[in-house]
């Protein structure tokens, strides 16, 4: 499993080096911590702060997602590892306005623990009011009556994009807790795997699946699914994470959505297309509106094979929250 890159032990450093080099314009990095980044606009900005972050291997996810209409900072961590509070602190530092600062995060022991630090540390020492907002959208996690424990994965990218919009449009920290929170109950994620990734450190794969397997529900780490199989065609397997979704999250015909397709790091934009196509089929033979669609690699696992697709039940309000333009390095929505 080859990778262009110099000593494993750099690739995080050296990868944030050629993404602040690359976009100097929208982003900087905090002579404080090198594992801290910030948008170049957070200088004439005065509104809550949104803060995200978790390992790295899930680009464009986080940095990426830093800039107008999105998020203020982030905390970058290791290869599939959470960052150290350290970071994290000296982003909320640097992007508090002094009206609270929000941390968004993906529900794994790592980042409860280190983002939850972070928050302690910025209100006992900094005085500054962080509330945190953890995504828990991967149905596959956990069961319904147990959301509390499901991980997040791809839905994180609407939960940001609604606490951006919300903090952009000037609302207060709990009104940007409200709407981040409210997005997260109404995300569900479902995902295949279909071949594994491997960790710059050693080269080996993550998990196995046979070159004619698939697994349902694959974690982002290549944490075990609910199902291995014969690999299926692009329709039978979205039908599967779709009828999962619809019945975890049960959404009534004239109801809008937003849909999010997601590469795992390898999946064509192909693929992606094809699997949209089928998705936008199931929810109008149901009479379920798709408000706005998203299809690509927004939250990767590496170079894994395979796909999710998220599906946000949108109220009046949120529908507004995806709609808000936004101006990042790795998206940008006029």
């Amino acid at each position: 499993m080859k990778k262009l890159m110099n000593n494993p032990t750099n690739v995080v450093d050296e990868m944030i080096e050629g993404y602040v080099k690359a976009f100097p314009n929208y982003v900087k990095q905090l002579e404080e911590n090198k594992r801290a980044l910030v948008a170049v606009r957070q200088d004439e900005t005065n509104k809550v702060g949104v803060l995200i972050g978790g390992g790295s291997g899930h680009e464009p996810a986080f940095m990426g997602y830093v800039g107008y209409g999105m998020a203020d900072g982030v905390a970058v961590g290791n290869i599939f590892a959470s960052p150290s509070p350290d970071p994290i602190v000296e982003v909320t530092k640097k992007i508090d306005n002094g009206q609270g600062v929000v941390y968004i995060y993906g529900n794994y022991a790592g980042d409860l623990m280190n983002f939850g630090m972070a928050a302690e540390i910025a209100d006992l020492e900094e005085d500054i009011k962080v509330e945190c907002v953890i995504v828990t959208d991967d149905v596959a996690s956990a069961p319904k009556e147990e959301m509390h424990k499901r991980r997040g994965i791809a839905g994180e990218f609407f939960v940001t994009k609604a606490a951006g919009a919300a903090a952009e449009k000037g609302y207060s920290i709990e009104d940007v807790v409200r709407v981040a929170k409210q997005m997260n109950d109404v995300t569900r994620t479902m995902g295949v795997g279909l071949s594994p990734c491997s960790l710059p450190q050693t080269g080996m794969p993550s998990f196995e699946l046979a070159e004619d397997e698939m697994e349902i529900g694959l974690g982002h780490h290549g944490e075990p699914g609910i199902e291995k199989g014969k690999l299926q065609t692009a329709d039978e397997v979205v039908d599967r994470l779709v009828e999962d979704i619809l019945k975890d999250m049960p959404i009534e015909s004239g109801n809008k959505v937003a849909v999010l397709v997601n590469g795992l790091g390898s999946t064509t934009n192909m693929e992606l297309y094809i699997m949209f196509r089928r998705v936008e089929q199931i929810l109008s033979s149901k009479n379920i509106h798709i408000h706005r669609s998203f299809v690509g690699s927004y939250s990767t696992s590496l170079e894994m094979g395979g796909a999710s697709v998220s599906i946000a039940k949108l109220n009046d309000e949120l529908a507004e929250m995806i709609d808000f333009a936004a101006d990042c390095p790795m998206y940008v929505q006029r």
